[in-house]
């Protein structure tokens, strides 16, 4: 499965972000799907993630009520709408998908695929 992330940019503190990220083939019903961050120097961070066994949807404590993760079956895509965005939301973004169990969503090491990053950077 081929990931390709799109939607990264520039925005002003408070304001809001749409990723997307369309797989080569199908995920849904195969795979779970899930983005994550990263920051020079830090490990790759779980943001937000939909479970292929419960089709439920995961998320970091910091970005809960702010951000949301969608999948688009029909068009192959999931895609992370990030509102209220703060400058510690400034990092590169990557989409990806595997088979993790729902307690091991987060963990980046269960996932087999992955996109490239986008770049997020969020203005004071």
């Amino acid at each position: 499965v081929q990931l390709q992330a799109s939607g990264g940019g520039l925005v002003q503190a408070g304001g809001s972000l749409r990723l997307s990220c369309a797989a080569s083939e199908r995920t849904a019903g195969r795979y779970s799907v899930a983005w994550f961050r990263q920051t020079p120097g830090k490990e790759r961070e779980f943001v937000a993630g939909i479970a292929n066994s419960n089709s439920r949807s995961y998320y970091a404590d910091g970005v809960k009520g702010r951000f949301t993760i969608s999948r688009d079956n029909a068009k192959n895509t999931v895609s992370l709408e990030m509102n209220s965005l703060k400058p510690e939301d400034t990092a590169s973004f990557y989409c990806a998908a595997g088979r993790p169990t729902v307690s091991g969503i987060s963990n980046p090491t269960l996932y087999y695929y992955w996109g490239q990053g986008t770049q997020v950077t969020v203005s004071s």
